[in-house]
Order: structure tokens, then C-alpha cells, then sequence
């Protein structure tokens, strides 16, 4: 491939990151994996998990809060949206965590600088530099290695920021298999220090994606029907790669649409509903193959909703949410505190819990990385959760 013809391919946006070639190695440590669920645009979490016996709550959301047929409850004290009732099979079966209250010191209510913060572990006053689990995952692939350290299926690649290792951004096997056909038969040596390094690498990247499309041609006629518009489209490639025995311990999805400043309550209803449905298909999917316990499922989203309702029967920017983890191995319960809605800063939930409590709880506890970025954040409203 002439040089010109490389530089359009390998900019064409399907791959990002380069890697260094002592990363390349296709081993597996466990087994054990994490899907990332961006809910993008800002989830509602009041009315998500409703605690629906709290007078303040319908004092703060006239219009928007929900009845008793617009909800189910989970305990005493909170109900789930009616829309996620798909996900409340596996809330049934004792593999569904919600986590109440993440947020961080010093909220910022900017979509841009907010989701940025969440994806590399920073806060109001502080961002990463690189994506929140890069750095400790590729540590353990010197050692391990994988097909590829993370595969994102939306595009978005904020999550992996890195100046190094193996992370790859596909939004179809198919599409991914066609550009791996394009073999860049490069010769990493230049007089340019920069150029050669680049070349090495992308040489790398081509040895990634061979590997994963071999892969790939062994599952061709393998088809797995996930619900959920294009997060079930997304979730059903993650299926696929997974069943065809590819070994990356993160993939990262997204469904976005949640930033309801107005006309709440159908958008917010649909949103729910793709998302219930999706989960509980990929969940069934990977019990099928015998895949679920070795997975955890994780949503995030670049903040909250604000407590009281806007007068576009919407919700504007806010800050805490509650969040959920999923998995076989998941003990299912509530973790952590509510906001107290009787303690509002400027009608937004003061949060109880720093969401890089949870960012040590997938390390620590799922990737058994015990001394992490945050280990600082140990949280022990978390114990027991995996």
C-alpha cells in the first residue's frame, strides 16, 4: 500500500489510538469483562429510581412525577421507572445494583467538559489525562495482554484516551472485518524518528484486527436478537464478539437522547424502555452462552437532572444520579445513600457518593487491580456489591 493510501485508511476514524508492539500479545488473565453503558445526555435519575414515599418528590415535580401506575417498586422506599421493567427481570433475580448519589466535588453542568471528567476519572477542579481505566488495564496486559485492551461499538473513544495500548473503536463486525482486509504492509523504518514509531505501531493495530476478523469468520452465521434500537444493535455486536471467543476486557456502548429539557415524559419513557429491553436481552444472550457470569455491566452518564421540574415539562442540568451494575455475579440490592430532597443546592441533589467509588470497585474488586488510580475512593457502602 503506497503511503498516501495508508495515512487515508488509517485516518479514515475506524481505529484511534496507536499502540507500542510489546502490548500485543492475545492472552487471556480471566476472562472477566465490563460493558460500559454511556447514557448520553444526561440521565433523570429521580425518575428513574423513584422514592416514591417522599412527599417532597411530588412537591418538586408536579407534572412530572410518577404514579403508582407509572412505576414498580424495588423496596419500600423506591420504585423503577415502568419502562424498565425488562430490566427488572434481572433486578428479580438478584443481579441488578443500583447505586444512589454519584457525583463529584465542584459539578459541572457542561454535556462536553462533564462527560470528559466521568471518562477519565477527574472532577470539578481536576481532569485525567487519559481514560479512567486505561492506564491500570494496560499494566496488567504487559503481562496478560488481550485480542485488545477495550472496544468501543458507539464510535466514541473519550473513554480511552491513551497515549498507548491496544484500544480499537468498530461500529459493526462486518464493517471492522472489511477495513482488516486492508493490510497496511508498512515497513516501520524512517529517517523520521516520528514516522517509524508510527508505522510500528499502526503495524500492531493491523496485527489487532487480524486477529479479531479471524475470529469473527468462525461465528459468520451466528445471529443474536437484541432489543433496544441502536443500543441492541450495538449490544448484539458485543454478543458476537464475544461468542466468537475475541478477549478484550472492555467493551464501551452508548444510547444517547437523555438530555430532556423538555417534553420529558414520553422521551424519557422510550429512553428507559430501549435501555430496559436491551439489557435484558444481552443478559439472556450471554446465559445462553455461558458468558454472563464473567461480565459486569455499567451506566454512566455525564451528570443528573435537576430535582425540580422545568416549565417545559422537562428537566434541566442538574448533578447526582443513581447509576446501575449488572451482572452474574452482581449481588443485587440499593447501595449507598438518596440525596435528601429536604437539602437542595439551588434545586439540585447534593451527591452522596463520589462516582470514582464505583471506578475502585471494578478495579479493586472485578479486575482484582487491589492498589488503583482510585483507591483513595474505597467506598464501604460498596461491600458486597461484587
Amino acid at each position: 500500500m503506497q503511503r498516501r493510501d495508508f495515512i487515508r485508511t488509517f485516518m479514515s476514524g475506524l481505529i484511534m489510538p496507536l499502540v507500542p508492539s510489546a502490548i500485543a500479545a492475545a492472552a487471556k488473565k480471566s476472562g472477566r469483562r465490563l460493558v460500559l453503558v454511556e447514557l448520553s445526555g444526561a440521565n433523570d435519575g429521580l425518575n428513574t429510581i423513584i422514592p416514591y414515599r417522599d412527599d417532597r418528590y411530588f412537591r418538586l415535580r408536579p407534572n412530572l412525577a410518577l404514579q403508582e401506575e407509572g412505576r414498580f417498586t424495588v423496596s419500600d422506599q423506591f420504585a423503577m421507572h415502568a419502562s424498565l421493567s425488562a430490566l427488572g427481570n434481572i433486578w428479580e433475580r438478584g443481579e441488578l445494583a443500583i447505586v444512589h448519589g454519584l457525583g463529584y466535588p465542584g459539578a459541572n453542568r457542561s454535556h462536553f467538559k462533564s462527560i470528559a471528567l466521568w471518562e477519565t476519572g477527574g472532577d470539578g477542579n481536576i481532569a485525567g489525562r487519559d481514560g479512567w481505566l486505561t492506564e491500570d488495564l494496560e499494566e496488567m496486559g504487559h503481562k496478560e495482554g488481550w485480542d485488545a485492551h477495550g472496544i468501543s461499538l458507539d464510535g466514541g473513544m473519550g473513554i480511552f484516551t491513551s497515549k498507548s495500548g491496544v484500544w480499537l473503536s468498530m461500529t459493526s463486525a462486518a464493517q471492522f472485518q472489511r477495513l482488516s482486509q486492508q493490510r497496511f504492509n508498512v515497513v516501520a523504518e524512517s529517517v523520521n524518528p516520528a514516522l517509524a514509531s508510527l508505522l510500528d505501531r499502526a503495524k500492531v493495530l493491523d496485527g489487532s484486527m487480524q486477529k479479531i476478523s479471524q475470529k469473527l469468520e468462525t461465528a459468520q452465521s451466528t445471529r443474536f436478537q437484541i432489543r433496544g434500537g441502536d443500543l441492541g444493535r450495538q449490544l448484539s455486536t458485543a454478543t458476537l464478539l464475544i461468542a466468537s471467543g475475541v478477549e478484550t476486557p472492555v467493551f464501551k456502548v452508548k444510547i444517547g437522547g437523555f438530555d430532556t429539557h423538555e417534553d420529558q415524559i414520553w422521551r424519557h419513557r422510550d429512553l428507559l424502555r430501549d435501555l430496559s429491553r436491551a439489557l435484558d436481552d444481552f443478559a439472556s444472550e450471554l446465559r445462553r452462552i455461558d458468558e454472563w457470569d464473567n461480565t459486569i455491566v455499567m451506566t454512566y452518564s455525564e451528570f443528573g437532572r435537576r430535582a425540580v421540574e422545568n416549565f417545559t415539562q422537562g428537566t434541566d442540568h442538574g448533578t447526582a444520579a443513581p447509576h446501575f451494575i449488572a451482572g452474574g455475579k452482581v449481588k443485587g440490592s440499593l447501595y449507598g445513600s438518596h440525596p435528601n430532597l429536604g437539602d437542595l443546592i439551588e434545586g439540585d441533589l447534593r451527591y452522596t457518593m463520589d462516582y470514582r467509588s464505583v471506578y475502585d470497585l471494578i478495579l479493586h474488586r472485578w479486575f482484582e487491580i487491589d492498589q488503583n488510580r482510585f483507591s483513595e475512593y474505597r467506598a464501604e457502602p460498596l461491600n458486597g456489591l461484587i
